[in-house]
């Protein structure tokens, strides 16, 4: 539906699901569960998700962690989320109940309520979430990782913004095409400009 529409007791509606917007989204929201995956083995289990964001073009994670990341700890959080999609992990969910799925170790967010029976999505030892929402089947599905952004939104939370598969593609021929701009204002090579960095940036 793109504009309102006048509905009455008796009206029949069908409901369409678009697959490309769909399965992007699939992509980010796998993704994140590696992230979140990665950010606990990185910074330890007082990692908490504090908020996120999932649709077909990125996804956003916000998490508990008082300093900014540097850019090392970037390097390797993009490291680990790639070897997990690199190693073709099958996606696999069960559903339990609420008290087995807590001795799975899945990763919850426990000041939630939840049912007596849970959703668990798993990804070997890669990652193990309580989780509702839809995911890819495989995690080589996802393609390639890369983080756009850090950030805060606020004391106490950092915030991560990252894109997956095609979007990696646009995202490095956009830096590529502003680097190539700043070359040719200096009369220089992309690989030149570190030396006039101060100047450019």
């Amino acid at each position: 539906i793109t504009s309102p529409v006048a509905l009455k007791v008796g009206d029949t509606i069908t409901s369409k699901v678009d697959p490309v917007w769909r399965t992007n989204a699939m992509k980010n929201h796998t993704a994140t569960h590696l992230l979140q995956a990665a950010l606990i083995q990185l910074f330890g289990k007082q990692i908490k998700q504090s908020g996120s964001v999932v649709n077909p073009d990125y996804l956003r994670f916000d998490f508990s962690h008082a300093a900014q990341l540097q850019g090392e700890e970037i390097e390797k959080i993009e490291t680990l989320v790639n070897q997990a999609i690199d190693k073709a992990i099958k996606v696999t969910t069960k559903e339990l109940p609420l008290a087995e799925a807590k001795k799975t170790g899945a990763v919850a967010a426990f000041d939630e309520k939840y049912g007596d029976v849970v959703r668990v999505v798993s990804m070997d030892d890669a990652s193990v979430e309580f989780c509702g929402g839809t995911h890819v089947k495989n995690t080589k599905d996802i393609g390639y990782f890369t983080i756009v952004k850090e950030s805060s939104p606020g004391a106490g939370n950092r915030r991560i913004e990252a894109v997956c598969n095609g979007k990696v593609k646009e995202y490095f021929i956009h830096e590529f095409e502003f680097l190539q701009k700043k070359a040719n204002e200096f009369n220089s090579r992309v690989n030149e400009l570190p030396d006039n960095a101060e100047l450019i940036f």
